[in-house]
């Protein structure tokens, strides 16, 4: 077997090769790569509601260090880990489960009477004719129509009085987000970017969960480990409303939608453009879930989730 020996100019392409690929960019650069991460409390596996701003879905988290006994995997589709509902339709049998078990029994009895020659309740004045069986067949289906319209009212009426008002799952008093609360959000996304940028941990950790500062760490840290850098500048919030807030115990949460623009690029150590555009900004919409603590003041961001 004979070793074949590259030439120079072979070698040197494969190095370059080797060079590009190494510092070939993430999909998505900007803090947080494009990934949905972090925590949100006791709802960070149930979808968060759509928005004006965030019509569509959330993408379930890609990463979270909060406990769940079933997480659920990124790829399922929405809703995931949502309380589940009652299927409408389906059958009779999943539409009022009681009213199967007692019609089930009173039809299984008169079924029994039938074949055991007693007519269908043991006959109709005592004898098992025919016109007496579908009398009873006739009475016992009036029964049965006005049960099931007396079950359909009292839903009905049960609908109303709801009064078309939203109800939470989780049973927690609404929280009111003031108008103060929403510039600490825009604030925290302009900051958050060039805290990014300037690969300032501790401006970060300031900000942010320690659970969202070691992610930011560790996609920063594989940036420098692949000779890159990503920069975000520019950052232009456009459009934002609120999706929910609650409170758990001694912590407040709120899920924002924000669309917003900025300028996002990746370079290499000496400054030369790997991928993104210096002039071009690009658009891009996110939940972002900050929390603080009563008492304290300060929001942090505790997740980032990208939507569909």
């Amino acid at each position: 077997m004979r070793l074949r020996i590259l030439s120079p100019v072979a070698l040197t392409c494969v190095a370059l090769t080797c060079a590009a690929t190494a510092l070939t960019p993430l999909a998505e650069a900007r803090p947080g790569n494009g990934y949905s991460m972090g925590s949100r409390g006791g709802r960070t596996y149930s979808a968060p509601p759509s928005t004006a701003t965030a019509p569509g879905y959330a993408r379930p988290m890609d990463r979270s260090l909060a406990p769940s006994s079933a997480p659920m995997p990124s790829s399922r589709p929405y809703p995931y880990g949502a309380p589940s509902r009652p299927m409408m339709g389906g059958g009779y049998a999943n539409r009022h489960p009681f009213m199967t078990g007692f019609f089930g029994g009173f039809l299984g009895a008169g079924l029994f009477g039938l074949l055991s020659g007693h007519g269908f309740f043991g006959g109709f004045g005592g004898g098992g004719s025919m016109i007496g069986f579908l009398f009873q067949v006739l009475v016992f289906g009036a029964i049965f129509v006005w049960i099931l319209r007396r079950l359909g009212a009292a839903r009905g009426a049960g609908v109303r009085n709801m009064g078309g008002a939203p109800s939470s799952p989780y049973g927690q008093a609404p929280v009111t987000v003031t108008p103060d609360d929403y510039r600490a959000f825009q604030r925290l996304l302009v900051d958050i970017q060039a805290a990014w940028s300037a690969q300032n941990l501790n401006a970060l950790s300031s900000m942010t969960t320690p659970e969202m500062a070691s992610y930011f760490n560790e996609q920063l840290s594989d940036y420098a480990s692949r000779g890159a850098r990503n920069v975000t500048s520019n950052v232009r919030f456009l459009q934002g409303d609120l999706s929910e807030a609650w409170r758990e115990g001694n912590l407040t949460y709120a899920t924002v939608a924000m669309r917003y623009s900025l300028i996002d690029v990746t370079t290499d150590m000496m400054g030369n453009v790997i991928d993104g555009s210096t002039t071009t900004p690009v658009n891009v919409t996110e939940l972002w879930t900050f929390l603080r603590a009563d008492g304290r003041g300060n929001w942090v961001l505790s997740a980032i989730q990208q939507t569909t």
